[in-house]
C-alpha cells in the first residue's frame, strides 16, 4: 500500500479547517445561482465535508467523512491489494482514501485476473449441470433449488464475495484521484458504519458469477444475483455519496442469455439503502445502463429497524437508460428533488417506472425533469407497491409541467390510488430549481469531474 504523508502542518491545518468550517466546505461547483458559495473557503476534495443543510446526510452529526485524518491516515491506492489494506488499517480515527486509475475487483492479491471458473474450482458446480439439475420441466416451479449443485453453487458464490465483497469503514472519505478513477467489479458496502463520504469514483458491473434460480419468484421464476455497486446496510448513517457514475456498462444486462426462458440475471442493485440505515444523501451521480437502482426499504416487514429510518434525500442526479427503482422505497421519508430522468427510445435497458411507493413509503418528489419518448406516458413515473401516499409537485416531462400524482391515478386501479403525503415536509435541501431547468443545469456537471488535492 501506498501512503502519500504530506507535511504536518500543512496536513493539521486542513484537517483543522476541514472540522472547524464544515458549512463552507464546497459540496457542489458554483452554478450561476450560488455566487455566495464561489466566494467560500475553498478545500481539497478530500478534505471537504457535506453543506450544513444538505439533504438528510446533514442532520443528526453531519457529515465529514476523513476530512480531519492525519498524514498517516491518508493512503493513495492504485489495486486491489492497496485498497483492501486501506479500508483494513485498524482504528476509527479519520482515514483518506483516494483511488489511481482502475482497480479491479476479481484479482488475486498479486494482480492476477480471476474468472468464474477459477472461483467454482474445487466445489463441483458445473453450469451446464445445475441448468439440468433445476429445469422446470425436471425439477417443478413449486420449490427452491436444493441438492448438490445448489450446494456447489453457494459455495462457489462463497468464493467470489470472500474476493469481491469490501466493507468501508466508518469516518472515511473515498474519492477518485482524477476523474477516470473507477472500481470495477466490486461490491461494496457501507456496513453498520457512520460517517462517510465516498465521492468522484465510477463503480461499475458487480457481477455475480453464480446467479440462483428460483421458480417461486413471480409467475415464470426468476434468476437472482447478490451484489450491488453500493450498500448501505444495518444501520449505516450520516452518508454522502456525491459525483459518482454507477453503471453496468460494459457488461449491458442485454447482453446476458436466456436460461428457462427468463433473463440470467447477473446484476442487483446501485446504491441500496436497507436494514435501518438512515440519513443519507445523494448528489450530482450519474446512473446509467442498470435496471434495479436505489431500493431503499428491502422488505415489508418491519423487523429490520426500519420504521422511523431509510431518511434520504437523492438530489441533482442523472439518470440515464434505467429500469426502475429511482427510488423504489418502503417506510422511509425520501427527498426526490432536481433530477433529471432521462430515457431513449433504443435504451438498452428496458423502462419500468421510476417511483416506487412501497408500504409506509413517504416520497416527495419535487422539480424534476422527465425526458421520455412518446412511447412512454407520464403516468409510468410511478408503481404502486402497498404504498399510499406520494407528493409530487413541480415536476415536467419533456418540458412541460405535469402532475405525475395525478397521470398515475388516472390510470391506475381503484385499489391502487395513491393520495397525496401531508405528513412531512423536506427541510434538508440546497436551492430548488425549476424543473425546466434541470437538464441544462446538470449537463456537464454530474458524475465525477474532480482532482483530488485540488481546491474547490
Amino acid at each position: 500500500m501506498r501512503i502519500k504523508r504530506p507535511l504536518a502542518a500543512a496536513a493539521a491545518m486542513a484537517a483543522a479547517a476541514a472540522i472547524c468550517l464544515p458549512a463552507q466546505a464546497i459540496a457542489t461547483p458554483p452554478s450561476p445561482q450560488s455566487s455566495a458559495t464561489a466566494q467560500t473557503v475553498r478545500m481539497p476534495l478530500e478534505r471537504q465535508v457535506l453543506h450544513t443543510g444538505d439533504g438528510w446526510a446533514s442532520a443528526g452529526a453531519g457529515t465529514t467523512g476523513g476530512a480531519g485524518a492525519t498524514a498517516d491516515r491518508v493512503f493513495d491506492v492504485h489495486n486491489r491489494a492497496e485498497l483492501v489494506a486501506a479500508l483494513a488499517v485498524a482504528g476509527t480515527e479519520p482515514r483518506i482514501i483516494r483511488v489511481h486509475g482502475d482497480i479491479a475487483a476479481n484479482t488475486t492479491a498479486d494482480g492476477k485476473a480471476l474468472t468464474c471458473e477459477d472461483y467454482a474450482a474445487g466445489t463441483g458446480f458445473s453450469l451446464q449441470q445445475y441448468l439440468y439439475d433445476y429445469d422446470p420441466a425436471r425439477y417443478g416451479t413449486d420449490r427452491e433449488p436444493e441438492g448438490a449443485q445448489e450446494t456447489a453453487r453457494s459455495k462457489a458464490a462463497a468464493n467470489q464475495a470472500a474476493v469481491i465483497r469490501w466493507d468501508i469503514p466508518g469516518n472515511t472519505t473515498i474519492v477518485g484521484a482524477s476523474p477516470d478513477s473507477s472500481i470495477t467489479g466490486a461490491a461494496l458496502r457501507i456496513n453498520r458504519a457512520n460517517n462517510v463520504i465516498f465521492r468522484n469514483l465510477t463503480v461499475r458491473d458487480s457481477a455475480d458469477c453464480f446467479p440462483a434460480w428460483d421458480p417461486t419468484d413471480g409467475a415464470e421464476g426468476n434468476w437472482n444475483s447478490e451484489y450491488d455497486l453500493l450498500q448501505i446496510i444495518n444501520g449505516s448513517t450520516n452518508v454522502w455519496v456525491d459525483h459518482s457514475h454507477f453503471t453496468d456498462a460494459p457488461n449491458l444486462d442485454k447482453l446476458q442469455p436466456l436460461y428457462f426462458g427468463r433473463k440470467y440475471q447477473v446484476h442487483d442493485g446501485a446504491v441500496d439503502v436497507t436494514n435501518g440505515s438512515d440519513l443519507v444523501t445523494m448528489s450530482y451521480n450519474r446512473f446509467s445502463d442498470h435496471d434495479k437502482l436505489l431500493l431503499i426499504g428491502s422488505t415489508d416487514s418491519t423487523n429490520r429497524g426500519d420504521v422511523g429510518k431509510l431518511r434520504v434525500t437523492i438530489h441533482h442526479n442523472v439518470f440515464d437508460n434505467v429500469g426502475q427503482r429511482a427510488p423504489r422505497v418502503r417506510y422511509g421519508q425520501v427527498d426526490v428533488y432536481n433530477n433529471h430522468f432521462l430515457t431513449t427510445a433504443d435504451s438498452p435497458t428496458p423502462y419500468g417506472y421510476t417511483f416506487g411507493a412501497g408500504v409506509e413509503s413517504h416520497i416527495h418528489a419535487e422539480a424534476n425533469a422527465f425526458t421520455l419518448p412518446s412511447t412512454i406516458p407520464a403516468s409510468a413515473a410511478i408503481s404502486h407497491f402497498k404504498g399510499k401516499v406520494i407528493t409530487t409537485i413541480g415536476n415536467t416531462v419533456n418540458g412541460k409541467a405535469v402532475d405525475l400524482r395525478q397521470a398515475y391515478n388516472s390510470a391506475a386501479a381503484a385499489d391502487k390510488q395513491l393520495a397525496e403525503d401531508t405528513s412531512w415536509k423536506p427541510v434538508f435541501r440546497t436551492q430548488v430549481h425549476p424543473a425546466q431547468a434541470v437538464p441544462a443545469l446538470l449537463d456537464g456537471n454530474v458524475g465525477p469531474i474532480y482532482t483530488a488535492g485540488e481546491k474547490r
